[in-house]
């Protein structure tokens, strides 16, 4: 399989080279961003309770190799080389260590290089492992089943099972980059002098042509340049003079630039290209940067360290830490605490900006005096309901009890007729 960079690439013997690329800066510093932010974060083990609520919570089987993965990386350098492998590679595989309870208790990011996948004939996977001495990879070949590798991979436009670089995208905008860096190195390290052609009155021979040629070269470009020439036998020199507006050098290298990012889906500005955006809230333009670029990373690895750690049938799941990539700042943090308080207690809001819980009254919900509780509306619209059928159809009033004195006849009638009259 010949995988070119574009069309026609192969048989020009155009070749763009992973180690060349990553010297592109756009390209180093899309991949620094993305693992730099996704390693910041830290990974939490969540509980979830009988209400379906997932809070914060520790375990022994799961909470130790989460806070060290092994045995000489931290948290933080431990995930920055899962996204870096991921981003280069298109690939990420990571080796799990189990301890005599068949618990893991170190995770190893190996060489993309050193692993293939491999498919048996019933679809079952595995995979190649060659040397690896860091890794705890101490044989010169290993197949391992699946359940054995952590293997998180980008876009796999090929195969199921290899996962694409966004290199393989942006190669060409970042070779193209590197040149116009290269001619620009050049072309100030010959004293910001431009080419220029000397020329005589009359013809000259290869032989002169080629001393003259090495003469030049010698004594008038490089660490030479614009020292004085002394020319003889009416030779003229003449500059070649590219125009800066012809070159479009600076535009085409931030189209590169551009390119790359757009591939990487990180927005220019974030790496130092392009425009920076003139709106002032922070939080939505992080917001949009989670959204767009790194939640699927964190989607991932999160679903991939439960099914890895094999928490599906526990109650336990993992879940990075987002406060602080999306942190507001403090006006909008405390005006969106405020507006919290009929949800959180004091302790819950005053715990998300680092202060520690009340010694009274901090477990509470507070609420204003006119609030009322969805009982007591309730209750009271039922009560009106009530009345208002009562108005509509008013119950008659009982007749009197006539005295026995009385004339019972006639003021019956006269009952009656009042009643009659009421009911109209």
């Amino acid at each position: 399989m010949i995988r070119e960079s574009f069309t026609g690439a192969w048989q020009r013997n155009i070749e763009v080279k992973l180690d060349s690329v990553l010297s592109f800066h756009a390209v180093y510093a899309c991949i620094n961003r993305i693992a730099t932010d996704v390693a910041k974060l830290r990974v939490k083990l969540v509980e979830k309770d009988e209400n379906g609520i997932w809070s914060e919570s520790e375990s022994p089987a799961y909470s130790p190799v989460l806070t060290k993965p092994n045995r000489f990386q931290t948290r933080i350098q431990f995930f920055q080389q899962w996204i870096i492998s991921k981003l280069i590679h298109g690939n990420a595989y990571i080796l799990k260590v189990r301890d005599n309870r068949n618990v893991v208790v170190a995770m190893y990011v190996l060489d993309p290089a050193r692993v293939k996948p491999l498919v048996a004939p019933d679809g079952s996977v595995y995979y190649d492992l060659q040397r690896d001495d860091l890794s705890g990879v101490d044989e010169n070949q290993i197949i391992v089943p699946a359940s054995e590798i952590i293997h998180d991979r980008m876009n796999p436009l090929f195969h199921p099972l290899v996962g694409v670089s966004p290199i393989f995208a942006c190669g060409l905008a970042a070779t193209q980059g590197l040149h116009i860096q290269n001619n620009s190195a050049k072309f100030f390290q010959n004293g910001s002098k431009p080419g220029g052609i000397l020329t005589a009155p009359g013809a000259i021979s290869d032989e002169t042509a080629t001393r003259l040629k090495e003469y030049w070269e010698a004594n008038f470009t490089g660490d030479n340049a614009g020292r004085v020439a002394v020319l003889g036998d009416n030779l003229k020199y003449e500059a070649m003079i590219v125009k800066a507006t012809d070159a479009q050098l600076i535009e085409q290298l931030k189209w590169t630039a551009e390119t790359v990012c757009s591939c990487f889906a990180v927005p220019p500005y974030k790496i130092g290209v392009g425009t920076m955006p003139t709106q002032t809230n922070i939080e939505a333009l992080n917001q949009q940067y989670y959204a767009e670029c790194l939640q699927i990373h964190f989607e991932d690895i999160e679903l991939l360290l439960d099914e890895g750690l094999e928490m599906g049938k526990t109650r336990y799941g993992t879940e990075f830490e987002l406060d602080d990539l999306l942190r507001m700042d403090t006006e909008t943090q405390f005006a969106a605490l405020d507006k919290a308080k009929s949800v959180l207690t004091l302790d819950e809001r005053r715990r998300k900006v680092g202060f520690k819980p009340m010694k009274t009254g901090g477990d509470t919900v507070y609420l204003q005096q006119q609030d009322h509780s969805l009982e007591a509306i309730a209750a009271r619209d039922k009560l009106l309901i009530d009345e208002s059928k009562q108005l509509v159809n008013p119950v008659p009033a009982a007749p009197p009890v006539p005295a026995d004195n009385d004339n019972t006849e006639a003021e019956a009638k006269t009952a009656l007729l009042e009643i009659f009259k009421g009911l109209a």
